[in-house]
């Protein structure tokens, strides 16, 4: 098949392309051309998807069967393409969030839990709603949080720093929230399974890992990763209310449970993770954190030495 994939040189593009190219699909990537295309040979064609009009004069004399809308997070980002591209395509796969779902004490989520309209990745839904009402044969992912190796989101990292400059880890709350991470790889095996699979169209699928983590968890995890023993960290527990942070990021994930149900896409996509958290935790160390020695980079640790000297006084 030929499939446009918007992106394609950043992160989850990258194992998607790799993983699309090596099933045999003739792949073309859309993006600025930054960065080379991470598969030798395939076809870039270069322009900011922000402008439809220069959207619409770089793609209107393409054809595809499938697109694969990894960055659109508004739906004017992805309107131009259905324009473009409405009645011609057998699938349009767009990569939602499950940071839609509002807020709830039922847990996990489940694909059609309701959505919070104010939630910032709202012109996520959106376009989920759009893709509806315009009858294109759709696929939408809500992936919870995602890490691996060219994570360009500071997650995993954040624990990272921490953990091998041996110093406290600050985390709000009680330490039990429970979260969910997902694999890159992962992550592109279920988008890669979705192609052109009649189970897929029309639906919505909640994709991460299999288990749920607490924080003090993940710490731990991410302890085990860097070859660390987890019992040594010291975590640190605070009230994230008792601060003014103002716009700086006192931890890389949101202070409540979050998490979701990925049975719908297992039984749907015949998929199934294929990395436990540490394992892919120490994937993201061995060939991300360590090859590109972030440890020794300039870390900014103000906002921990204000939760720590708060906390400790």
């Amino acid at each position: 098949m030929r499939i446009l994939v918007m992106g394609g040189t950043r992160f989850i593009g990258v194992y998607l392309t790799q993983q699309l190219v090596s099933q045999g699909h003739d792949v073309v990537l859309f993006n600025r051309g930054n960065r080379p295309s991470p598969v030798a040979g395939v076809t870039q064609i270069h322009g900011d998807r922000t402008d439809a009009a220069q959207l619409k004069a770089n793609l209107s004399d393409q054809s595809f069967d499938v697109i694969f809308d990894n960055n659109g997070r508004e739906l004017a980002d992805t309107q131009p393409l259905v324009e473009i591209f409405k009645g011609k395509l057998r699938q349009f796969i767009y990569i939602s969030s499950a940071g839609v779902y509002q807020k709830s004490a039922q847990m996990p989520h489940i694909e059609g839990d309701a959505v919070d309209p104010n939630s910032r990745h709202k012109g996520k839904f959106a376009t989920e709603d759009y893709l509806a009402a315009q009858g294109i044969p759709f696929t939408a992912v809500r992936p919870v949080y995602i890490y691996g190796p060219q994570n360009y989101n500071p997650l995993e990292e954040w624990f990272f720093d921490r953990i091998v400059h041996d110093r406290p880890i600050p985390i709000p709350g009680h330490g039990q929230h429970l979260t969910q991470l997902g694999h890159c790889q992962d992550l592109a095996s279920a988008l890669v399974a979705m192609v052109d699979n009649p189970q897929a169209m029309g639906q919505i699928y909640n994709i991460s890992g299999e288990r749920f983590v607490t924080f003090d968890g993940l710490a731990q995890a991410c302890a085990a990763a860097a070859g660390k023993d987890p019992s040594s960290l010291q975590l640190v527990h605070y009230d994230p209310k008792a601060f003014d942070f103002g716009k700086r990021k006192a931890f890389p994930l949101r202070p409540q449970h979050f998490f979701t149900s990925i049975e719908k896409a297992k039984q749907h996509l015949s998929w199934t993770p294929q990395f436990d958290l540490v394992a892919g935790l120490r994937d993201s160390f061995d060939r991300d954190y360590q090859p590109q020695n972030k440890g020794a980079a300039a870390i900014d640790f103000s906002t921990d030495d204000e939760i720590l000297q708060a906390v400790t006084a």
